[in-house]
């Protein structure tokens, strides 16, 4: 009697058509494209970091397992949550993407051999109550009991990150639960609560992250729509998927390609952040060189970490930047996404981040690392811009927009906040961006 093959395999779709197939051995993981994708009209590999080889040969290890990791939540509890709802055998990336695989982020569907996507150029869907809305968003933070299956939670989707959340399809006006290959085409990200070991309070971060979105537009910063939504007692912020758009005639819905910075450089989201090993400023700047739109994009991402700074969004990593593939292995960058303020939770109280500790995710380079938002001054985006080939002008010139800016940018926001915001909330980042604008312009070279 042989031995019983423990090969398992996946293809790998996009959009209707077969790209390659993932499969795990005895000997690891395997990716490989499909002959028939290089050639196609609408060709293009999956990552940077999986471009297409002579002969087509396939990829193999590490760099496979970490491009397709990348599109799972990086929460340990939430990858078990998870496993338990879906009764996927395990945590690791091929168990949970075989069953959460038909939804990632970007283009890509996961599906077993013997299933092809049929139904991808139609929208199907069950519209949703706001009962069931608000009932979904109660089941995302719960396990399902053993033996216990709701039909209602059938929806297979994989999101990264590393807050509870999930989707739905927005279509003819009301919220669906999508069936087959129709996708979803919003988030619906819950309030993160108390986190870290200092128990930060960020019980408000629907909310925080609400501002900072029309704080970052306001500036001049592509960034994901949102909106606050209550369903029943759920609060939730929905946020409109860059990575999805109707077909010109509305009878479909295209996924857009497109990957983080994490899968771009081909680090594992374990690495996620610089100083464990992850995408930095020099790194990503350097990436979008190869960018369409390389001038815009390298201005908008320096631009982007200064108000970071500004804003003290602790939480820049490598895997909230990302880049969309374009037809022939062309690419830009996205909007951006996922920006919270640590103003808020910074201090010396209870649930509060010392000021000494708070740190950006990615370092701003002078004579060292700096990553300590208390030490970072204006000559080290100075000398940041020069290392990174931006120029100190075009950073003293970025520096004086921001300071110049910000008051009325904290004006037109103002206007935005509804009556029952959070007033000690917007207080707190408001104040704490003006004390970052009066730190960069008084403290020079």
């Amino acid at each position: 009697m042989g031995r019983r093959s423990t090969t398992k395999k996946l293809n790998v779709w996009m959009n209707g058509i077969p790209v390659g197939y993932w499969e795990t051995t005895r000997q690891g993981e395997r990716l490989r494209y499909f002959d028939d994708w290089l050639t196609d009209e609408q060709a293009r590999p999956l990552s940077l970091s999986l471009p297409f080889l002579p002969g087509n040969a396939p990829y193999k290890g590490q760099i496979v397992t970490d491009y397709f990791d990348n599109l799972l939540p990086d929460n340990d509890a939430i990858r078990r949550r998870l496993a338990m709802r879906h009764q996927t055998g395990g945590i690791d990336p091929f168990q949970l993407l075989a069953k959460l695989g038909r939804d990632c982020v970007g283009a890509i569907q996961l599906l077993p051999e013997e299933e092809t996507p049929s139904d991808v150029y139609e929208i199907r869907g069950e519209v949703l109550n706001t009962a069931r809305i608000a009932q979904r968003l109660r089941n995302t933070t719960s396990a399902q009991a053993l033996g216990q299956h709701d039909h209602d939670e059938d929806l297979r989707l994989s999101i990264a990150g590393a807050q509870e959340k999930t989707a739905l399809l927005r279509h003819k006006g009301q919220w669906c639960r999508p069936h087959g290959s129709t996708p979803t085409t919003h988030i619906f990200k819950l309030p993160l609560g108390l986190i870290g070991h200092m128990q930060a309070d960020m019980r408000t971060s629907v909310e925080n992250e609400w501002l900072c979105s029309k704080i970052v537009s306001a500036y001049g910063i592509p960034i994901t729509r949102c909106e606050i939504e209550h369903f029943e007692e759920q609060k939730t912020l929905v946020v409109e998927r860059f990575d999805r758009t109707p077909s010109s005639d509305g009878s479909w819905i295209i996924r857009l390609p497109q990957e983080d910075m994490c899968q771009a450089t081909g680090a594992s989201p374990l690495r996620k952040y610089q100083s464990d090993g992850g995408p930095g400023i020099a790194q990503i700047m350097e990436l979008l060189l190869g960018s369409d739109h390389a001038e815009q994009d390298r201005r908008n991402f320096f631009k982007t970490q200064l108000i970071f700074w500004v804003l003290a969004a602790t939480d820049g990593h490598g895997k909230n930047f990302s880049i969309a593939h374009l037809a022939r292995g062309r690419y830009r960058a996205t909007p951006i996404y996922d920006v919270l303020s640590a103003h808020p939770v910074i201090g010396k109280g209870k649930n509060q981040i010392p000021p000494q500790k708070a740190e950006l995710a990615m370092a701003v380079r002078g004579s060292t690392n700096y990553y300590l938002i208390e030490k970072i001054q204006r000559r080290h985006w100075i000398a940041q811009a020069q290392q990174v080939g931006f120029g100190a002008a075009a950073a003293e010139q970025l520096i004086e927009e921001i300071i110049e800016s910000t008051e009325a940018v904290i004006a037109d926001v103002s206007r935005l906040l509804p009556g029952n915001f959070p007033k000690d909330l917007a207080e707190a980042i408001f104040s704490g961006m003006k004390k970052h604008c009066i730190k960069l312009a008084t403290v020079r070279g």
